[in-house]
């Protein structure tokens, strides 16, 4: 299955930066550090950097109950050859300032085993599901009118909803580039 997936990567990942005139808003890329260990997750023993690419769309005005949330797809390559994913989801800009919050919720798909165990211990470290939620939380600094930087911490994981096995999670942390069209 990691074939199919990772082709869809490199379809989407150009198509994510043909912009819409009417809706576009800003595009971004980020390098991340792969399994960071964090209180969430249990240790999937994958390495490497993950290399995002992402459109997020204007705010959305037919979501104004929800606070005005930016839709976005993104699409994270992982360069290690281990778990890569393509996803969309919903994120809210907090603050007015130069500074900012970032939070965001979405769902992704990805290529990673369907089936692994560590052989030290003989727990299941695979994600238990092919779809994940995607929450993160970023803090970011905007550096010009058109510019902004973030840092971002990106957590990928079922929360035992698609699959009631343990679910180990991956979280993954760095900084990411926006640039306003």
């Amino acid at each position: 299955m990691k074939l199919p997936i990772l082709a869809s990567l490199l379809v989407a990942a150009p198509a994510m930066f043909i912009a819409s005139p009417a809706a576009a808003q800003e595009v971004f890329a980020g390098v991340y550090v792969h399994e960071v260990e964090t209180p969430l997750t249990f240790a999937v023993n994958e390495s490497g950097a993950d290399v995002e690419l992402g459109y997020r769309f204007a705010p959305a005005e037919g979501l104004s109950f929800l606070g005005k949330p930016q839709p976005y797809m993104l699409a994270s390559i992982n360069t290690a050859g281990d778990t890569s994913f393509v996803g969309g989801g919903l994120s809210w800009k907090v603050g007015k300032g130069p500074v900012y919050l970032r939070p965001g919720i979405g769902i992704i798909v990805h290529d990673g085993p369907s089936s692994r165990f560590d052989p030290a211990t003989g727990r299941r470290t695979d994600l238990g599901s092919r779809v994940l939620f995607e929450p993160e939380i970023a803090i970011g600094a905007r550096v010009s009118e058109r510019v902004s930087v973030e840092a971002s911490w990106v957590h990928i994981s079922h929360a035992q909803i698609f699959n009631s096995q343990q679910n180990p999670g991956i979280d993954m942390m760095g900084v990411r580039l926006n640039l306003a069209m």
